[in-house]
């Protein structure tokens, strides 16, 4: 049926269940009144929510990791162990299958998780802090606000697809950096799927929304959020997270370099790396439209790197891909095919290092680092981007649709060939802070004396004679 639904379709299996390290709990929840709950699901959330944990700790405030269990394996779950926060884990709650499971799963286990956390902690309130847009953003504020009658708080709130009005695949690539850059650009949110679902129904749920820019905070605003009650701000700008954990990996002691793992890496400059997995760019006109552009680049004589996530060995095999890029990789000393890197630091040692010329990319998060990596630059292979402000602002970023081969190589070859625009891109400014976590925490620190709901006669400030709560369970 021409979609990639087929390729995610997972073997059903017994649900297993979740694992709560009672002691980890004790040693954060005794004698506490309030503590946060720093929920994780998957790759991205262990480095753009350790950066609280640690600030928590700094601050002496109560905390504790609530990890879905969505990426668990070796490699995908190997952020928990690099960021520190692995033994700092209260519940796995140990989610697995496909959307409509984990979905379901999250409901459940989150329920019984809450009354677990009510009958030792009775006296404590915990309030959860999910991130971005993964499925726990979006399952999670509702599950707990069902469970418990409580709101959450949300980092990295209000991601919302933006599109430019007038961006025409046929066009020169000039005109087509142009309209980026310099035109107008419309509300979208059809992209990423289900990353824009998932961010946008885990604001409602949220009592807090910590807003990466004023962008994120005028969309929020805009769909009905309070910027502040009783004076006291609810969507405060804080920056993203990341920028605290590519701080924390600027000098990190490797055992072993990325240049040890790839040794190729260090003999040839002017890498492009490619790392595509989302869903909609997993449908087979677009994908095609990427290997191709890939071959096409290497047969140029470009130094491409090619990153197989899961997904991607998935959609290479289904397409009858995979066989092509392998042999492609035997042939020619400038393509090189690898899995996931495992560990993060050397993704940032490679960004960093002046070996790569530009990411090629479907990630959000790496639309964000390199914004704060200046020796690497971003293009991004969607038609719309939640991270609308890389490019329309910070000029960092570039929209680069996988609508044929031909447009994607064209467009890549021509930032690689232009001085201008790779020095436009090289000089934009760093959009998302610093200390990031410091200043989630401390706004939370000073707000232990709100209750983490609220009816509508307590926003509108009406007095009702008694603080009775009904008990609906």
């Amino acid at each position: 049926m021409g979609t990639y639904s087929s390729l995610a379709t997972l073997v059903p299996y017994r649900m297993p269940e979740m694992e709560i390290y009672h002691d980890r709990l004790a040693a954060q929840l005794d004698r506490a009144d309030r503590a946060l709950a720093v929920v994780t699901a998957t790759k991205p959330d262990f480095y753009k929510q350790a950066p609280l944990v640690t600030a928590a700790d700094r601050r002496g405030v109560p905390c504790f990791v609530l990890h879905t269990g969505q990426h668990y394996d070796d490699v995908l779950g190997h952020g928990l162990t690099e960021y520190g926060i692995e033994d700092r884990v209260g519940a796995d709650l140990r989610v697995r299958g496909d959307l409509s499971e984990k979905t379901a799963q999250l409901m459940r286990k989150v329920e019984r998780f809450a009354e677990t956390l009510d009958e030792r902690y009775p006296d404590t309130t915990v309030l959860p802090i999910v991130h971005g847009d993964t499925l726990a953003a979006g399952i999670v504020p509702q599950a707990w606000l069902f469970a418990t009658n409580q709101l959450v708080a949300h980092n990295e709130a209000g991601l919302r697809g933006m599109a430019p009005v007038e961006l025409e695949p046929s066009a020169d690539p000039a005109e087509v950096v142009a309209a980026q850059w310099d035109g107008e650009w419309e509300r979208n949110r059809t992209e990423p799927f289900p990353e824009q679902y998932d961010t946008f129904v885990g604001s409602a749920a949220a009592l807090y929304h910590f807003a990466p820019t004023d962008l994120n905070r005028r969309h929020l605003r805009e769909e009905g959020y309070p910027g502040a009650v009783d004076g006291r701000e609810r969507i405060p700008v804080v920056g993203n997270s990341v920028v605290d954990a590519i701080e924390a990996k600027k000098d990190a002691d490797l055992d072993e370099s990325v240049f040890d793992v790839y040794p190729v890496l260090e003999d040839r400059d002017d890498w492009i790396r490619v790392d595509i997995h989302r869903r909609a760019n997993l449908l087979p006109e677009r994908f095609e439209s990427v290997v191709d552009a890939v071959i096409g680049l290497v047969e140029d004589g470009h130094n491409v790197n090619f990153v197989e996530l899961t997904a991607t060995e998935r959609a290479l095999r289904e397409y009858g891909l995979r066989e092509k890029l392998v042999g492609l990789a035997d042939e020619r000393d400038n393509f090189l095919f690898t899995g996931l890197w495992k560990k993060h630091a050397h993704v940032y040692e490679f960004l960093e290092s002046g070996q790569c010329f530009a990411a090629f990319t479907d990630s959000g998060s790496m639309q964000e680092e390199l914004n704060h990596i200046d020796e690497a630059l971003c293009l991004t292979a969607r038609f719309n981007t939640d991270r609308p402000e890389t490019v329309f602002d910070a000029n960092t970023n570039l929209l680069v649709p996988p609508v044929s081969g031909e447009f994607v190589r064209e467009m890549i070859e021509h930032v690689y060939d232009d001085d201008r625009t790779r020095e436009r891109m090289a000089a934009g400014p760093a959009l998302y802070g610093s200390d990031v976590g410091d200043r989630i925490v401390e706004f939370l620190a000073d707000r232990t004396d709100e209750r983490p709901f609220e009816w509508a006669h307590e926003r509108q400030g009406f007095e009702t004679g008694t603080d009775r709560e009904f008990d609906y369970l």
